[in-house]
């Protein structure tokens, strides 16, 4: 089901969407679904209802909501999937923390109409695709943590 603006969603416990319990499952469906996006946030309910985002410096409407995308960019070559999707979920793996805990990851698909202040898609048309057990950022964090040289997440 798409969602666009002015629609109503279901309340989040009552949307029926698979739960993504490990980096490898998340990077098949990555593979599956193509250009999927990730989203931090309350659920896809309450994000449906809003239909957009907030810049949180200046306080202005945006014209989508924001998300990070999935899909593997042709520069990262013939490196791990796996490590591809930890990134991904690792950059922002702190919104969680910093909204108290009342965030939790995502997929969706989008139609992206612009671009918010940290370069993010803007989406709308959105669908939601899937949960993204919690578990799944503890499994990217030590992926991360695995590498040579560890990167921090982004925190803007």
């Amino acid at each position: 089901m798409t969602h666009t603006a002015g629609r109503s969603a279901a309340p989040d416990d009552e949307l029926a969407l698979p739960t993504v319990r490990s980096l490898h499952d998340l990077g098949e469906l990555v593979k599956r679904r193509g250009s999927l996006y990730v989203r931090w946030s309350r659920g896809p309910a309450r994000d449906l209802d809003a239909t957009r985002s907030v810049d949180e410096l200046t306080g202005i409407p945006m014209p989508g909501l924001s998300a990070n995308p999935l899909q593997v960019e042709t520069w990262w070559g013939d490196r791990p999937l796996r490590l591809w999707v930890a990134r991904r979920l690792y950059d922002y793996c702190h919104l969680r923390r910093d909204r108290d805990g009342d965030v939790r990851p995502w997929t969706l698909h989008g139609r992206e109409v612009g671009r918010g202040p940290d370069n993010e898609p803007l989406l709308t048309d959105i669908v939601p695709v899937s949960w993204i057990d919690l578990a799944v950022i503890d499994e990217a964090e030590a992926e991360v943590a695995r590498q040579r040289r560890p990167w921090g997440p982004m925190r803007r």
